[in-house]
Parts: structure tokens; sequence; C-alpha cells
């Protein structure tokens, strides 16, 4: 065992002075990630929500449509998914005006049907008394959603909705395939040049887990205010 490691050249696992020169090309290819992933995250919470809601539905024709598109998303690889909207759509004759418009319209609709669930998940958490509550006050059902449910279900959606917030970021990731410079790519043309690839992917690596815990430390202050207030009422 000793013989393995002994054997290791750990001179070329990891090259501090290339990671060091390599960074500002790393944080422009982060930029992009960021804002595939902020666009992404954004147009998700929309369609989610829209589709969660819809999920609930007594009516058929909003229930099944949202239970359908939610079991093929989560059914299917976020990848396929991208390749069909780059590479199959222009075949019918649609196509996006770049690359990245058509990673954050895959992300986007991907995760989508994942924060559904939360959506549907925290709503139903909330007490049925809410909603009798609301019933006798004479509240229609948007507006019981939106002054009594939606803001209770928000406290317990917020450490899900985070979560999934980290996997979209890493989920921009796969937008390299078509060729998106986000931060995977950069780090995959710095690797191409320098014949380092060790180097590069720990360096990616790293920079996604700070960012991570950047994210990570933002949930925890908001998951602390939405209890204070909690603890408040």
């Amino acid at each position: 065992m000793f013989e393995f490691f002994s054997e290791i050249r750990w001179e070329y696992l990891y090259d501090f002075d290339l990671a060091i020169e390599s960074i500002p090309f790393l944080l422009e290819g982060l930029r992009v990630t960021m804002i595939i992933a902020g666009f992404s995250m954004v147009f998700a919470l929309i369609i989610g929500i829209i589709v969660g809601i819809a999920r609930m539905s007594k009516l058929a024709i909003f229930r099944l449509p949202a239970k359908f598109y939610i079991s093929f998303m989560r059914g299917t690889p976020l990848l396929v998914f991208v390749f069909i909207l780059y590479y199959g759509l222009p075949v019918i004759g649609i196509e996006f005006e770049s690359s990245i418009v058509a990673a954050i319209v895959g992300v986007s609709f991907n995760f989508a049907a994942y924060l559904a669930e939360v959506v549907r998940s925290a709503i139903s958490s909330v007490p049925k008394g809410q909603w009798e509550a609301a019933e006798t006050l004479q509240m229609s059902y948007f507006q019981t959603l939106r002054r009594i449910i939606i803001p209770q279900a928000t406290r317990i959606a917020v450490p899900p909705t985070f979560n999934i917030f980290m996997d979209v970021l890493k989920g921009t990731s796969l937008a390299s395939v078509i060729t998106v410079q986000e931060l995977l790519y950069s780090g995959r043309l710095i690797a191409g040049r320098t014949y380092d690839s060790m180097t590069m992917y720990i360096t990616v690596a790293i920079i996604y887990w700070l960012v991570s815990i950047v994210i990570g430390a933002i949930q925890s202050r908001l998951e602390v205010r939405y209890n204070r207030y909690l603890a408040k009422g």
C-alpha cells in the first residue's frame, strides 16, 4: 500500500500556479454559470408554482397535464432534454437565439417539475383548518392561496427550494455540451491547452463548492428569519 502511494507523482496532482493564473478566465465562466442558474431558477419557480397549483386542482383539465409534465421531466435526464431543445427542435424549424437561451429553457423546464412537487407538498402541509377559516370569510380560492396559504407554505418550501437551486447550479454544467462557455467548459478549455486536467477540474470543483457554501449560508439566514416570524406569530 505504501509503495502505491510512493509511486504517485504528487507534483502532477495540483499545480497551484496554473490554478491561480486561470482564476480570471474561470470567473468569467462562473459569471455565465450564474446567469444561467439565476434566470433558470426564476423561470423554474414561476413555472413550478403554476404547475404545482394545477397539480392540486380538482379539475382534470388542469391536474392531468400537470401530472404528465412532472412525470416526464422527472423521469428523463436533463441532458437528453437539452439535446432535444438544441439539436432536435431545429429539425422542425425552431431554433434558439443562442446556446445560452437553450440552456436556460432546458434547465428551467426540467427543474420546474421538481419545484412543482415542492410547492404541492408545502401547500398540502398547511392545516386544512386554514382553508376552512378562509371559506367562512368568503374568500375565493386564489385569495386564500395568496393571503393565507402561500405565506405559510413559503416557510416550509425554503429548505427544499434552496436544495434545488444548488442542483440547478450544478446542472448548468451540462450546458457545456452545447458549447456554452460556462464554468466547466472554461475549465475544459484550459485543461485542453495545458494538458493538466486534474488541476483544472479540481479548481472548478472548488469554485462550485464555494458558491454552494454561499447559497447554503443564504438559506440558513432565510430559515432563521421565517422561523422568527413564526415564533412571533
